[in-house]
């Protein structure tokens, strides 16, 4: 038996396409935050590995007890299976027993891409 007088109910071929439409729009949007989020988290976790060379060559001249002459120092250290470069220019505080210490800390292969840079100054050691 087939009944006439009652309206199919269900949706339209339009509607069923603005659906997917705004689903497509939404999936988009998801996928380029979950993408844009793993990328700065990889930024980030090679900014705090180099800062970490940075502190760790600090503290190396720091303990070391030297006096370092004004000038650079140049050298490369390898931080959790990456490679950096490190600049540090040593310069003169003028009238005291104190030097300034700049830090520059790059990626191997970019050196015009410093991650971090910082900056200390360290007392002449004792005689």
């Amino acid at each position: 038996m087939i009944r006439r007088g009652k309206q199919q109910r269900g949706f339209t071929l339009l509607e069923v396409l603005i659906a997917l439409a705004v689903l497509a729009i939404a999936l988009a949007a998801a996928i380029k935050g979950v993408s844009s989020h793993v990328s700065n988290l990889s930024y980030l976790k090679e900014r705090s590995l180099a800062h970490w060379v940075g502190l760790n060559v600090l503290t190396e001249l720091r303990v070391s007890g030297q006096w370092p002459k004004s000038g650079e120092i140049k050298g490369d250290e390898t931080m959790a299976g990456r490679e950096f470069k490190w600049l540090v220019k040593v310069t003169e505080v003028k009238g005291s027993d104190v030097r300034r210490l700049d830090v520059k800390v790059t990626p191997e292969d970019d050196d015009d891409r410093p991650l971090t840079t910082m900056v200390a100054y360290i007392g002449k050691p004792p005689s």
